[in-house]
């Protein structure tokens, strides 16, 4: 009973830290140090962060491994999948990647493999000011999808319902990106406005594109999934 109370205090804790302190931290820290030299400074602080819950709430045991390397497959498939759209640049499965592995591995790791599959797959694409930003919008996406895991699992309406707030989300939170490069650090709600006008058939585009990549996916790769966090009691 008391090892479950432990449990339920570090997921609680866990859960605070990925939804509160680090979206806090980084947009004041983009606040205070965004600017062309210093964008670098907040891109390794944000890996450093997006790590630690994961690291934190599991336990030294037999199955931290286990996660830890699924993290990292999952990871790798979603920075292939973004080098192998490349050509496409508003066609990508990386959000559908994540989400599943939020909805099958947990919150936390879906919110590590959003923000490592942005700092990593940018090693390719090119480092910027805009790579905290990725880390944030498909950690706290992968995060959601972890949170609600139940619902999503259900039916394919959830999924693709989730899978179009995931392609508004990601835009807005780019679009916050934009503004605060246009403005060197401040913020315009008239100008943020004007951008995701602008941004709507992109944000169109990538929204309905994860529903096709969630709906292709969701069968082979949830099977899988699902007979991995059986294999390794996962979830």
């Amino acid at each position: 009973m008391q090892s479950t109370s432990k449990s339920a205090v570090k997921k609680f804790i866990s859960c605070a830290f990925i939804a509160g302190v680090i979206p806090a931290v980084i947009i004041a820290m983009c606040v205070l140090l965004f600017k062309r030299e210093q964008y670098a400074i907040i891109i390794v602080v944000a890996a450093i962060l997006a790590c630690v819950p994961f690291f934190v709430r599991f336990e030294r045991g037999s199955h931290s491994a286990e996660e830890i390397m699924l993290v990292a497959v999952m990871t790798a498939l979603a920075v292939a999948g973004r080098i192998v759209f490349l050509p496409l640049p508003s066609i990508k499965p990386v959000t559908a990647i994540v989400i599943f592995t939020g909805m099958y591995f947990g919150a936390e790791a879906g919110f590590m493999t959003g923000a490592l599959s942005a700092v990593i797959s940018n090693m390719f694409f090119g480092q910027g000011p805009w790579t905290p930003f990725q880390m944030l919008s498909w950690g706290i996406i992968g995060f959601i999808a972890g949170i609600i895991a139940p619902l999503l699992k259900k039916g394919r309406l959830p999924l693709c319902i989730y899978g179009l707030f995931s392609g508004v989300a990601f835009s807005l939170i780019m679009d916050i990106y934009t503004v605060l490069w246009q403005e060197q650090g401040g913020f315009n709600i008239l100008r943020y406005i004007f951008y995701v006008m602008a941004s709507l058939p992109m944000m169109i585009t990538y929204a309905v594109t994860n529903v096709i990549f969630l709906l292709l996916l969701a069968g082979p790769v949830g099977r899988r999934l699902s007979r991995i966090t059986v294999k390794y009691g996962i979830g």
